[in-house]
């Protein structure tokens, strides 16, 4: 087994990354003086791993949409119970989430850290399917279907995905449909357990007040040894234009809501690192409050404070920077957005609005630091995509005007933009 202590002088701060016999990678972040512990144990597979080709196998394997998050519920179900009752009894809470890419386990508590720790491994590692299980789960998560459905926030951004990609399953539902999700059986779960769940494509990650010793200890005594299983996701191809520029529907709200997505090519890999980290300091730039685009939208009185956002949205085969909020006026207010993106783009970002996103994207990421829980999901999201959480925030401090400008010519094409709208229903 290999512990690797990895440090960053210039935040004082360390955790450790273990490389376990079972192929699980382990990351164990202490912070001293924590009464909290936070654990996250996550694999990489999620929604859009709907087609994929195991290794040695002539041919590849299609699953139903939704699959990933049907699984996910699952998983907390045995033969002797569920999970959550296991965790009353420790008193930590506990969750889970799938995402397009990732699918995670976590649990957060004061006391019984080895416990719920435990209970984590254990119930990740144990799959029980059955005909009669699966079939009672349709119903669930046929009401949870409708129910985002029905969710103007939730459809908003599918919307507007819909509108950006031709053929990436990026744009279909997380939860699949009530269609696609009465096609599941168990031996098709079994199938995608058995493929993604090999804790050679997963990692877990503890932090707040917890020594690595204890962490190794639980996981020699329950980690199940497993052969590496290697799968390949195959995915259509993606050309780079959009599917349309605007999409709108109307739902019972008071105020219309926007998203505004620029995409980008993405190819087989990731962004790395600093092309991230360049990414946040472009994005603050423009669009943070301190920014002439974000009084303008609120002198305009085009947007509200507690909606709008932005983010960039990427993963294997998709990338996008996508803007949100609500506004009386999605349109124009998309309009004022994209004007400013060609402003900047033509004249570049200058010395000291480049210096003050840089130190705000630092402190951020600085900040966060101090909350187990954002550690924790960060250094999960950053493993799966291959980078490092002190190389990333490295990559914020050394980031230079020149690279920033560069990055920013490669993003916010508007002739590959798209809107979705969510208006009133009342609204003419």
């Amino acid at each position: 087994m290999n512990m690797i202590e990895k440090k960053s002088d210039r935040l004082g701060e360390h955790y450790y990354l273990i490389d376990h016999p079972t192929g699980l990678r382990i990351y164990v972040y202490p912070k001293q003086g924590y009464h909290s512990t936070y654990a996250i144990f996550g694999t990489k597979y999620g929604s859009v791993n709907t087609t994929f080709q195991l290794e040695g196998e002539q041919q590849p394997i299609t699953v139903p949409d939704g699959i990933a998050h049907y699984l996910e519920h699952k998983l907390f179900e045995s033969e002797d119970g569920d999970a959550f009752t296991r965790y009353a009894k420790t008193g930590a809470s506990a969750n889970a989430f799938t995402s397009f890419d990732t699918t995670c386990y976590l649990f957060s508590c004061t006391e019984k850290v080895e416990e719920s720790l435990e209970i984590l491994l254990d119930f990740v590692q144990s799959p029980y399917f059955t005909p009669e299980t699966v079939q009672k789960e349709q119903g669930i998560i046929g009401q949870e279907i409708r129910m985002y459905d029905d969710d103007p926030n939730w459809k908003v951004m599918f919307n507007l995905l819909g509108a950006l990609y031709h053929n990436h399953p990026v744009k279909i539902d997380i939860a699949g449909t009530v269609e696609s999700i009465a096609e599941i059986k168990a031996e098709t779960l079994y199938t995608c357990y058995n493929s993604f769940y090999n804790l050679h494509n997963m990692a877990l990650c503890v932090a707040g007040n917890i020594e690595p010793e204890q962490v190794v200890r639980l996981a020699d005594r329950i980690l199940k040894p497993s052969k590496e299983q290697k799968v390949d996701t195959l995915f259509p191809e993606e050309p780079d234009t959009v599917v349309k520029q605007r999409v709108e529907q109307r739902f019972p709200i008071a105020v219309p809501m926007f998203q505004l997505g620029f995409k980008e090519h993405a190819g087989t890999k990731r962004a790395t690192a600093q092309q991230l980290a360049l990414t946040d300091i472009v994005l603050e730039a423009l669009a943070s409050k301190s920014s002439p685009l974000y009084r303008e939208l609120m002198d305009a009185q085009l947007i509200n404070a507690s909606s709008f956002g932005y983010e960039y949205f990427e993963g294997p085969g998709y990338a996008s920077i996508i803007f949100s909020g609500e506004s009386r006026d999605p349109d124009k207010a998309a309009q004022l957005i994209r004007d400013a993106a060609v402003r900047l783009r033509k004249e570049g970002i200058d010395q000291p609005t480049f210096e003050r996103a840089r130190r705000a994207v630092y402190g951020r990421n600085l900040s966060a630091l101090n909350n187990a829980e954002t550690i924790g999901n960060a250094i999960i999201s950053l493993s799966f995509a291959d980078r490092e959480l002190f190389e990333y925030v490295d990559c914020i401090a050394q980031a230079t005007l020149e690279q920033v400008n560069k990055r920013l010519s490669q993003q916010l094409d508007g002739d590959k933009s798209a809107l979705s709208v969510v208006l009133p229903i009342d609204k003419q």
